[in-house]
C-alpha cells in the first residue's frame, strides 16, 4: 500500500483470504503465513501508470505475486430524485 501512496494512486481495494488457480497450482494447497494471500485492486489515471510499476515492482520481486495493468471504464448509477 506504502508503494501505491509513494506513487500518488490513492484509490484501491482491499480483498484478503484469495484463493484460486493459475500457473503455479491452486492457492487454496498452499501453507499459509502471516503474508496469506491477497487481492489489490487500484485505479490511477494513465499518466501515474509508469511510477506505479516502478514502486510496485520491488514487492513483487521481494515477496511475489503479479500485477495486472487494464483500461476500465468506470459506470456510475444516475439517481433520479422525484420532486413530490
Amino acid at each position: 500500500m506504502e508503494s501505491l501512496d509513494k506513487s500518488g494512486v490513492h484509490g484501491h481495494i482491499v480483498i484478503r483470504n484469495v484463493a484460486g488457480k493459475g500457473l503455479r497450482g491452486t492457492a487454496e494447497d498452499l501453507d499459509m503465513t502471516m503474508l496469506d494471500n491477497v487481492y489489490i485492486i487500484a485505479f490511477c489515471m494513465p499518466e501515474q501508470l509508469k511510477s506505479a510499476v516502478e514502486n510496485i515492482r520491488p514487492v513483487l520481486n521481494k515477496f511475489g505475486g503479479t500485477c495486472y495493468v487494464s483500461d476500465v471504464m468506470e459506470i456510475r448509477s444516475l439517481k433520479c430524485v422525484a420532486s413530490l
